[in-house]
């Protein structure tokens, strides 16, 4: 790239730097992903500059490749995040898509990992999942099994994260 259009980029950066790491923190979970997404954010403006056509100011134009990358980052995260089932209502949380069909087979699918997953918990896990699932209250729960309400709190958040590294590891 050429030396004027090195300088147009840095000039620029100085100038609008701090709007566009603002806009990042948005997108962001907490300070080192906001730096990483402003990383990416930087690597994409330059890239893009050999196509910047100045039909708008330079700032609106690294403002729209920020929002763009930010978003773009963000749908890549929530795909990933989808597969994590809400366990609390019984309910497999999809990406909503346009299309019914897609999301009717994802959860058929999710729903069939889920089950596997619980297949391999041992057998008393596998009753305090079950019965957590059929929405039984941690009272109802233990007088079940014979723990304690205490003990079924630990043991289904202990479950869900094996049942969550499991349908990671599926994915």
């Amino acid at each position: 790239m050429g030396k004027n259009l090195e300088s147009t980029f840095l000039n620029a950066l100085e100038e609008h730097q701090h709007k566009l790491l603002r806009i990042c923190t948005v997108y962001a979970k907490d300070e080192d992903d906001t730096k990483d997404l402003f990383q990416e954010v930087l690597v994409n403006i330059w890239k893009s500059m050999p196509s910047f056509k100045k039909n708008s100011n330079i700032g609106t134009w690294m403002y729209r490749i920020t929002l763009n990358v930010c978003l773009r980052l963000k749908t890549k995260k929530i795909k990933k995040q989808s597969k994590l089932l809400r366990m609390d209502s019984y309910a497999i949380d999809i990406y909503k898509t346009d299309v019914v069909e897609e999301r009717k087979i994802e959860q058929q699918k999710l729903l069939l990992q889920l089950r596997s997953c619980i297949k391999k918990l041992n057998e008393a896990d596998r009753a305090v999942i079950t019965l957590f699932l059929e929405e039984l209250s941690y009272k109802e729960i233990s007088e079940v099994t014979g723990l304690t309400e205490n003990n079924i709190a630990v043991k289904i958040k202990r479950i869900k994260t094996k049942l969550l590294n499991c349908l990671n590891q599926n994915s």
